[in-house]
């Protein structure tokens, strides 16, 4: 069962998939035969391609897509060019997202705007995109990629943790409103996952120095972090399972651990 080709014939999108755990969520997606735009932005170039090499290495199908999520045609074009190249989209991953810090009283307009564009209106206008699309065929597939600070979030990360908050709530009415296409829309809130991104925060952000690691897994129950993979996984799941729509799930391993500092 472990080979079993859940999604054989099927196009998945995933947004932010040109490293960490979008990269995760493409490659397993596509070792289940499921042909995978990749994202990223246009820096990212280089690892996108990494990842789509990856993917055709081990006999999947893949393209990249490149651009700023904050533009409005850059999200169309994400869902459009599935179609055009790939025939198709069943599945869309909204991991995407960017966390900046900022408080109440020092997180500017901007910053709120930045996080917002990524974080929640990229995700409305690339399922938009999609559901015109998918309706025609009364299925499809929607995972959303939160974050478990989306239920009241550290205090140091304000725009952030409303923008999953935000994107919680879109979810159930979008899971909501869906039904009447057959279309599911599933959430997926991550707790503390080891991906490039997190090192860098930990080593350079929070200045905990290159040992960061070996004191968190201190604090980890089951002796290890969260990987990429896992959160994979997890979509997945949601991804081939057609009975579940409207779910979130909190992929965290401490369940009342949501840290406030």
């Amino acid at each position: 069962m472990a080979n079993q080709k859940l999604l054989t014939g099927q196009v998945a999108a995933v947004t932010g998939s040109a490293q960490g755990i979008g990269a995760g969520i493409a490659i397993k997606l596509a070792a289940n035969g499921a042909r995978v735009v990749i994202h990223g932005r246009e820096k990212e170039r280089a690892t996108a391609e990494k990842v789509r090499q990856s993917i055709q290495e081990a006999g999947g199908g893949a393209i990249v897509v490149l651009g700023d999520l904050r533009d409005e045609a850059v999200c169309r074009n994400i869902v459009r060019q599935a179609i055009a190249q790939l025939g198709r989209l069943d599945i869309l991953v909204n991991n995407a997202g960017v966390m900046h810090r900022g408080t109440i009283e020092n997180t500017s307009v901007e910053l709120w705007n930045e996080i917002f564009e990524t974080n929640l209106r990229a995700p409305f206008i690339l399922s938009q995109e999609a559901v015109a699309h998918m309706k025609e065929r009364r299925s499809g597939c929607i995972v959303n990629i939160g974050s478990v600070n989306a239920h009241h979030g550290m205090k140091k990360i304000l725009a952030y943790s409303a923008s999953k908050g935000g994107l919680m709530t879109f979810t159930k009415n979008l899971a909501n409103y869906l039904t009447q296409y057959r279309i599911r829309v599933n959430q997926i809130n991550p707790g503390w996952v080891l991906t490039e991104g997190e090192h860098i925060i930990n080593t350079v952000v929070e200045g905990k120095g290159e040992n960061w690691l070996e004191e968190a897994l201190k604090t980890r129950p089951f002796g290890r972090m969260i990987l990429p993979e896992d959160i994979a996984n997890a979509v997945l799941f949601f991804a081939s399972n057609e009975l579940i729509s409207g779910a979130v799930l909190d992929y965290e391993q401490l369940p009342f651990g949501v840290p406030t500092d």
